[in-house]
């Protein structure tokens, strides 16, 4: 049998994932790193992205963080998001009308103070909606950047 590594996914209200797994991929500050068994020891802040869990089975899961921490051991990754959310339980529909929403927010001209959190919206609904559908099979969309008013009309 193959070399395996336990996962751990918390979020501050539960458990979202705990299973010995092949590998997990994850979103650590100075990029995409893949942890597999018998990984060094280190512990990395984990951005706002995509985990790619690989199962036993060969198949994926996949989630969607908000960002966190995370501890690596020879023998266990343990993820302290933010907020996670397994690809199979994002709600599309109510991701899209948030991405939808942030975009129209940010059309206005707003202060720099009030754009930082709208950004942040968007950058995480267009994340959920590329986690979701994933499971639903389809190949995520490509991400538009988000352009300021002053730079638009500069276009």
């Amino acid at each position: 049998m193959a070399a395996t590594i336990r996962c751990e996914i918390v979020s501050p209200e539960r458990l979202v994932f705990s299973e010995d797994v092949l590998s997990v991929t994850l979103p650590g500050v100075s990029g995409l790193m893949t942890v597999l068994p018998r990984h060094a020891p280190l512990m990395t802040i984990l951005n706002i992205g995509e985990i790619v869990v690989k199962r036993i089975d060969g198949d994926a899961v996949f989630f969607a963080v908000g960002g966190g921490f995370v501890e690596v051991r020879p023998d266990m990754v343990v993820i302290l998001a933010d907020t996670a959310e397994r690809s199979d339980e994002i709600d599309i529909e109510r991701a899209e009308q948030a991405r939808q929403r942030a975009e129209s927010l940010l059309k206005r001209r707003l202060p720099a103070t009030e754009r930082a959190p709208l950004e942040l919206a968007l950058r995480r609904s267009h994340l959920r909606l590329k986690v979701a559908r994933r499971r639903a099979g389809r190949a995520p969309r490509p991400i538009r950047s988000v352009v300021s008013p002053e730079e638009s009309e500069r276009e």
